[in-house]
């Protein structure tokens, strides 16, 4: 493929806090962790989020500016909360308790398209979750039109925080979608009908007119559906896994970074699959460790 040129990656979204059962908290939220592993593997994502007055916005800030991340686009909210979110695990499979009017819910468009102004973007993320509030919901929709195309759409089906209007709106005018297998089946009615991965990613790629549909499969790897063919890769193994929270988005930003840097499918493939089950290995979504992104570099090298 072609590498698109080279500038910033926009992602809009949420930043909040995973609860875990022991009472562990952990910094995530889908968007937050696409940036946050972008900047970690040396690229310079402008996130677009909002935060509130508290200890827990304060945390925020002060470990984006830990790991380099630019804090311009992170608005401040003194009427709403830093986004928190109760984890339950069964097994090492997370499901989210998440809480309604967070800050992340009112992004103002207007103090997002005074930070947007000072970047180039080269792509722009979102994803479904961003869509839940009519604030983030307007000025969502309204930054992607000012961005324009290449746009990256990341379906995260979280109830009762989504219907199949939504994801038709967020997947329509998008370049590339990801989603997993459950939210395939959930979105995709070529999948109910046949069961094929395969066919229902490409019947997507069609009806959207999309570059690429990204579909990860758990311990069974990924699949890339594009320009007619499907690309897949099965991982031999994953060990040592902790949770499984922000694999899916590890697998997002080694996909947008193959993407900006002109990687073929079947590589970004490899490195997403391979990323993505590192991070199984850590108690949430992100690290604060450098060498973990510095070893994962080093071996794409």
């Amino acid at each position: 493929m072609n590498a698109v040129a080279a500038s910033r990656p926009v992602i809009f979204g949420e930043v909040l806090f995973d609860v875990f059962p022991e009472g562990q908290i952990a910094l995530g939220g889908a968007s937050f962790n696409v940036a946050w592993n972008l900047a970690g593997l040396g690229l310079d994502p402008l996130f677009i989020s909002r935060i509130g007055t508290e200890k827990l916005g304060k945390a925020v800030i002060g470990a984006m500016r830990n790991q380099g991340l630019d804090t311009s686009g992170v608005q401040v909210d003194d009427k709403h909360p830093t986004g928190v979110v109760k984890v339950s695990l069964a097994g090492m499979e997370p499901t989210f308790s998440i809480l309604p009017d967070q800050a992340y819910d009112f992004v103002d468009y207007g103090e997002a398209k005074k930070s947007l102004a000072r970047s180039r973007p080269s792509i722009f993320y979102y994803g479904t979750l961003s869509m839940r509030s009519k604030v983030s919901n307007n000025s969502l929709f309204r930054l992607r039109h000012l961005v324009g195309n290449p746009s990256f759409v990341d379906v995260n089906l979280r109830s009762p925080w989504w219907n199949a209007d939504w994801v038709d709106r967020a997947i329509t005018g998008a370049s590339w979608v990801k989603l997993n297998r459950g939210e395939l089946v959930s979105v995709s009615d070529t999948m109910r009908s046949t069961g094929k991965v395969g066919d229902a990613a490409l019947r997507m790629v069609e009806r959207y007119g999309l570059d690429g549909v990204i579909v990860t499969l758990g311990a069974k790897g990924a699949l890339v559906a594009t320009g007619g063919e499907t690309y897949s890769l099965e991982p031999q193994g994953i060990y040592g896994v902790v949770d499984s929270v922000g694999a899916g988005d590890a697998f997002s930003a080694v996909t947008i970074m193959g993407i900006l840097k002109g990687w073929s499918y079947p590589l970004i493939l490899e490195r997403a699959v391979s990323f993505a089950g590192k991070v199984c290995q850590l108690r949430g979504a992100t690290t604060m460790n450098r060498d973990f992104y510095k070893t994962v570099t080093n071996e794409w090298k």
